[in-house]
């Protein structure tokens, strides 16, 4: 048989159903979702393909072929047709549900060898996913057509290939169609076929279904579904079971009926296996105990014809009142917003790079994943049951653009049912899988109304919940979600409506603390507010990644597969940047809206990971007493054997103790006090108390030694301190009563802007300071004032919103120079970006040294992950390469600090309380000028920030903005500091 390309016929039943402008048609040809999994025994077909790109789906197939890997999306793999970036809007006009006439068409075929063992047997093509429409042919006959881009599609190829023998598979692939006005999710659009395509054969007596379900006490039950390809099922077949290794039997009750089934032409039995399992480990995100499962199917004499393996976990989901319940406790949920993302392949995700997703979420403290806004790949639940998270699992529904006529369009009613269905059927024996979510910004009709209805029926072990449902009311009943999961509301809100005595179901957030550039400020005060609030479980991060697409700047094109290597910590290789919307020559696109994880394209954790690891630390410091620490444990389900830790005591004069921990045996919820590990000098410095706890031995997600969190609790404050003042040492200054000094190449002057973060420019704060003038402030000297060893200045900064007033009194003290610092903010200057000196210094200074919050960066209302103590870190890594140049690098409750050079030339500040402090190469003015890090050039010096004030982060991209507390408001600011050169 010839490999050679074959056309579909003139009569072709796919092209005449013309699917992709046919919302009644869902799919044709394809094979029931069922949850037996075949990847085990299949034949791969990934790989190299031949490839064609058309215009359009009419477009003859001819001319010359190309050669694509599968899985991969064509947008990222040398195409004209290249990503885009939308969030709400549609990337064309045409209405639901029609599709526009430019629509690019993707072509794959390969030659398959069927194996000749497999004489006999049923053959089933199965193609993980592809966006959006997938019409299959084989040897140039039509198969069978597939909507929903995110679930597998599977199609008998029995009668149409030979074993032994040679067949050319083509799969078409459409980009657009009426389903993609219900895949409008916020991210990038691509076209292909974005996950695994295999090959597999059965029996024609086979397993068609497998539905598990195992609970908190021990119960088993397994319901078995079987066919047979030939027609009749045949007498005296039955089902066997084996768990971990021990048959399923001798106490096991066995069902079994054989019923015809008048909706096909073959015949359906079913078998029902129940038992009860003693002393038996349950399963929950804490100690996700898995048992091996295997069902058989067997002919009457014995021998086997089919087999499906599970790994299950035994656990409950309920809901009690206004709790979520897993294994009868409430549970936090810490959770966070996954999509199918990879820099480099744009959807298309391998095992080892969700594994690493999940990796990296379990090391900072996350539970819990919602798949926005589609079924995830299978080997994303196996290993969500086997590291421990919970998984919200949501359908492939979002119509954000068209939501209000879609909602009740009953053209898509079928489209609604078959996603969460299918979702249901595959997905179902997951125990990691505790939610089922009806999608997404879909706003809310009589087709949720139907896809709920249908999964409660089917499967009621599990709540329902769907944002749009409870919108309106989070206290409403008899919707179409089990939980109220807003977007977004203020944590002023969901307080208050968990204390107002009309709380119906849980409370918790699908989206909240959105991760855009530097942000999630706030997030430990949210955190505090759920965890003392009844009513209150949590929520999910928006998002997991920043959306960046690896892309060479000569080009602009996406560098694809072969980027491997060209970006590190973040940062994209010289000639290479990280694109957001626009960067491909979109004319529609929503920019840097895609750049809202809490890592960075390559998986770097941005600062905010080490907030999270804190907030949901598993032990914890409660207090300090005078006869000892408290320590609490904060899990729901584990003891701590699991951790180890180790004492350090940070003192304000640079020294730093250490010694062994021993973690007391604490039940969850339970709190013991322990002896203070160290005697602590009498010479009245600060002095701060961290517990570094670790994994005491390697963890499925973590080797041994990993750190898990490092409590902190103050046990001394600082004691005041004056410097000497030294009456006969002038400080030198210029004609503008500026400070002249070997070490600073731009004397300080105040700064009240920031190069805007994402928040403030989405959120409108930017725009407010950029109208008052705060970026291109007018400094005017209103008076000097000299004496012996002093210095007053007394300066004007002119803006639209009046006269900024500020003095400096630059005072000769021993080994430098004191600067006492006070600004007056005129009340129009009513929330302001921060108040503070900046000033450069010489070349040469690269590395800072301080005493603090640390390592990582830090901000007022984004400072509980940071503990205090001794830090060193090279300048040129206190910088965070957001993906759009933005305020960066600052480091909170900084009281002193040093840059040193390799000539052991060191520049020293000592602050007066605890500071703002910010150091990097760049100016605001530099970073609010350019829009990708390959446009800017770093300084050769250190530019410094020193802030009396500076504003929190907040969400205010997509949420509310930072707390009043965190704001800067007008009236006057004082500050001070001492400059040494040592």
């Amino acid at each position: 048989m010839t490999d050679a390309p074959r056309g579909p016929r003139p009569t072709d039943p796919l092209l005449a159903l013309r699917p992709w402008d046919a919302p009644e048609v869902t799919s044709w040809g394809r094979l029931p979702m069922n949850a037996v999994d075949r990847r085990s025994g299949a034949l791969p077909l990934d790989g190299d393909w031949r490839f064609q790109l058309l215009p359009t789906p009419d477009a003859p197939v001819g001319g010359s072929w190309s050669t694509i890997h599968v899985p991969g999306v064509w947008t990222m793999q040398g195409t004209d047709d290249l990503p885009q970036y939308l969030n709400v809007r549609m990337p064309f006009p045409e209405f639901p549900p029609h599709s526009p006439a430019a629509n690019p068409t993707g072509v794959y075929e390969r030659a398959v060898d069927v194996p000749a063992d497999w004489a006999g047997r049923r053959v089933v093509l199965q193609v993980g996913a592809a966006e959006s429409v997938l019409l299959v042919h084989v040897d140039g006959r039509p198969v069978g057509v597939s909507k929903d881009s995110h679930l597998a599609a599977e199609f008998d190829l029995t009668g149409l290939v030979r074993a032994g023998e040679r067949a050319v598979v083509r799969l078409t692939v459409v980009k657009w169609s009426d389903a993609s006005h219900i895949e409008d999710q916020d991210q990038w659009w691509h076209g292909g076929i974005t996950r695994s395509v295999l090959l597999y054969a059965t029996d024609p007596l086979h397993l068609s279904d497998v539905t598990v379900r195992a609970s908190f006490d021990g119960s088993l039950r397994v319901d078995c579904q079987v066919r047979d390809a030939g027609g009749a099922l045949p007498e005296g077949w039955y089902v066997s079971g084996e768990l971990e290794g021990r048959p399923l039997g001798q106490d096991t009750e066995f069902d079994r009926f054989n019923r015809e089934d008048d909706r096909v032409s073959d015949f359906l039995g079913e078998a029902r296996i129940r038992t009860t399992v003693e002393d038996v480990r349950t399963w929950n995100a804490e100690t996700p105990e898995l048992y091996d499962l295997t069902v058989r199917l067997h002919r009457a004499d014995g021998t086997v014809s089919d087999t499906s393996r599970h790994r299950i976990g035994f656990r409950d989901v309920e809901i009690a009142g206004r709790d979520l319940l897993v294994n009868g406790e409430r549970v936090f949920v810490r959770g966070v917003n996954r999509h199918d993302f990879h820099p480099l392949t744009g959807r298309t995700v391998s095992y080892d790079d969700m594994r690493a997703d999940l990796v990296t979420l379990k090391r900072f403290g996350f539970n819990a994943i919602r798949t926005s806004h589609y079924p995830g790949d299978p080997s994303l639940y196996d290993l969500a049951d086997e590291l421990g998270l919970y998984v919200v699992d949501e359908a492939d529904i979002e119509s954000h653009d068209h939501a209000h006529e879609i909602a009740d369009d009953p053209r898509y009613l079928n489209a609604f049912v078959d996603r969460l269905s299918r979702m249901v059927l595959r997905d179902k024996n997951h125990p990691s899988v505790i939610v089922w979510s009806l999608g997404n910004e879909s706003d809310y009709g009589a087709n949720h109304d139907a896809a709920a209805g249908w999964v409660r029926r089917h499967d009621p072990t599990r709540p329902v919940q769907y944002e749009g449902a409870a919108k309106l009311d989070w206290a409403a009943t008899g919707d179409a979600t089990d939980i109220a999961c807003p977007m977004y509301a203020s944590l002023e809100e969901c307080v208050a409506h968990a204390l107002s005595g009309r709380q119906t179901k849980p409370l918790i957030w699908c989206e909240y603390s959105h991760a855009m550039g530097n942000s999630n400020g706030t997030l430990a005060d949210h955190w505090a507010a759920i965890e003392s609030t009844p009513g209150l479980q949590g929520g999910f991060i928006w998002e997991f990644w920043d959306h960046g697409i690896l892309q060479r700047v000569n080009d602009g094109r996406p560098v694809g597969r072969g980027g491997v290597g060209l970006y590190d910590n973040g940062v994209a290789a010289p000639g290479h940047r990280w694109a957001y919307g626009g960067d491909f020559g979109e004319a529609l696109h929503d920019g840097a809206f895609i750049a809202d994880g809490v890592v960075l394209p390559d998986r770097t954790p941005k600062p905010v990971m080490y907030e999270h690891r804190e907030i949901a630390a598993p032990v914890r410091i409660e207090c300090f007493r005078h006869e000892g620490i408290v320590l609490g444990n904060h899990q729901h389900f584990r003891g701590l054997a699991w951790l180890a830790g180790e004492w350090e005591l940070s003192l304000a004069d640079g020294r730093t103790l250490t010694a062994p921990a021993e973690l007391p045996d604490l039940r969850p919820g339970e709190t013991a006090a322990v002896p203070l590990p160290f005697d602590l000098p009498e010479d009245g410095g600060e002095a701060w108390l961290t517990l570094r706890v670790t994994t005491a031995r390697d963890e499925p997600w973590a080797p041994r030694g990993t750190v898990v969190c490092v409590p902190q609790v103050r046990l001394r404050e600082a004691a005041p301190q004056t410097p000497a003042i030294v009456r006969n040492r002038s400080v030198k200054v210029d004609d503008d009563g500026l400070l002249v000094h070997p070490l600073l190449t731009a004397a300080p002057t105040l700064s009240l802007w920031r190069a805007p973060t994402d928040n403030d420019e989405l959120g409108g704060m930017a725009a407010r300071w950029r109208g008052w003038g705060l970026d291109v402030l007018v400094r005017k000297v209103a008076h000097i004032r000299q004496t012996s060893g002093r210095v007053t200045v007394r300066a004007e900064y002119a803006c639209e919103a009046g006269v900024v007033r500020h003095v400096q009194v630059l005072t000769a003290v021993e080994g430098g120079i004191h600067v006492e610092e006070s600004a007056e903010l005129p009340d129009e200057l009513d929330d302001v970006a921060r108040v503070g000196s900046v000033f450069e210094t010489v070349a040469g200074l690269d590395l800072m040294e301080w005493y603090g919050q640390g390592p990582w960066e830090s901000y007022p209302d984004r400072g509980f992950g940071a503990p205090v103590g001794h830090h060193a870190v090279p300048v040129d890594e206190l910088f965070t390469p957001y993906l759009r140049p933005q305020e960066s690098g600052g480091r909170h409750g900084v009281r002193h600090f040093t840059l040193s050079a390799r000539d052991a030339t060191d520049l020293a500040v000592a602050l007066d309380e605890p500071r703002q402090v910010c150091v990097t190469r760049y100016r605001a003015a530099d970073l609010t000028a350019v829009a990708h890090h390959d446009e800017l050039v770093p300084g050769a010096g250190c530019v410094v920030h020193i802030d009396a004030a500076h504003r929190g982060l907040g969400t205010a991209s997509c949420g509310p903005d930072t707390f009043a507390s965190y704001r800067v408001p007008p009236g006057v600011h004082r500050w001070s500091w001492t400059l040494r050169a040592l």
